[in-house]
């Protein structure tokens, strides 16, 4: 997966809590535990994953599809 974005800054919209995680690059992630309010994200209505709703980078599945 040569060029894909493997890391993205996921901040949670309840407190503004931003954190760089390690995004999976054979599945997709569908619940992240904010650290700083423990609020429990979800993806929004049409993507595949937190890091799609959440991060600053798009995740690796989006990222290869041509």
């Amino acid at each position: 997966m040569a060029g894909v974005v493997t890391e993205g800054r996921i901040t949670c919209p309840a407190c503004g809590f931003a954190r760089v995680e390690t995004m999976p690059t054979d599945a997709c992630r569908h619940f992240y535990r904010c650290e700083g309010c423990q609020t429990l994200l979800k993806p929004l209505a049409g993507d595949c994953c937190v890091f799609c709703s959440y991060a600053d980078a798009a995740c690796p599945s989006k990222q290869t599809v041509p």
